[in-house]
């Protein structure tokens, strides 16, 4: 199944709490549960007022409808068409 990188712009994320992230990441596992097992959340990257999120789905549209569900934004989302590590220089 294809993953994908979603850039999300969220003003302020920096400077988000424990509770707060715990608060942003349960919205995101219970739209996860409502959609069903095609669209899978494997981790995020914050980067000042940027998160990264590397997600398992069919399609762009799906990654989509999650963030639409969860009123999360999803400025780019961008299929992976290559994983390369350390290991590739072997």
């Amino acid at each position: 199944m294809p993953q994908f990188v979603i850039e999300r712009e969220i003003p302020g994320l920096s400077k988000l709490s424990d509770s707060e992230f715990r608060a942003l990441s349960q919205k995101s596992v219970e739209v996860l549960r409502g959609m069903g097992p095609e669209i899978q959340w494997l981790h995020s990257y914050v980067t000042g007022d940027k998160l990264y999120c590397v997600y398992i789905a069919p399609d762009e549209k799906t990654i989509q409808e999650h963030a639409k569900r969860g009123g999360f934004p999803a400025h780019r989302i961008s299929a992976v068409r290559r994983l390369i590590d350390p290991t590739t220089a072997e």
